[in-house]
């Protein structure tokens, strides 16, 4: 209920006291009576109130029952297996199912993902080991190339002296 910052004896509902830097023990023993809040919480534009503003309490927004589904999210209903085929996807379908059928179908790509990650991984390792038998490494490659570099250069500058 009570937090002491330096100085500052912070209340929990945002009142502050000052007291001396070792006072706030003496200060924590009294006793703090709870302010209970007196309705909601009303924002001022800055203008004078001109009354409590009217709450339209009748008219409520709700999530439509029905949703009338895109091409992708029937390819999408058909990957996953809700319907066999595109003539028996009703014209409406709740949004549950495709929320549903979406977040399986995300789970399929993130594992067809990682299927071809692993079988990525196996063909680099086998080509590595084919490039270790035929004696080729990157270290030789990069030897090789700045060999050539340093060839081209010395061409060029053999050029310029002509």
């Amino acid at each position: 209920m009570l937090r002491a910052v330096r100085s500052l004896l912070s209340l929990h509902l945002g009142c502050g006291v000052r007291c001396a830097p070792r006072a706030f023990l003496a200060a924590a023993r009294v006793q703090v009576s709870a302010v209970q809040p007196r309705g909601p919480f009303l924002y001022s534009s800055g203008r004078a109130d001109s009354g409590p503003a009217p709450q339209s309490q009748g008219k409520i927004h709700r999530v439509p029952d029905q949703h009338t589904p895109s091409q992708f999210d029937k390819k999408i209903l058909l990957w996953t297996g809700r319907f066999k085929s595109m003539e028996e996807i009703p014209p409406r379908v709740p949004p549950e199912m495709i929320d549903a059928a979406r977040n399986k179908a995300r789970v399929k790509a993130c594992y067809i993902m990682i299927g071809l990650t692993i079988i990525a991984c196996f063909a680099v390792i086998a080509s590595a080991k084919r490039a270790v038998e035929r004696h080729e490494s990157l270290t030789s490659w990069n030897l090789a190339k700045k060999a050539k570099w340093r060839e081209e250069a010395a061409l060029a500058a053999q050029a310029k002296t002509k």
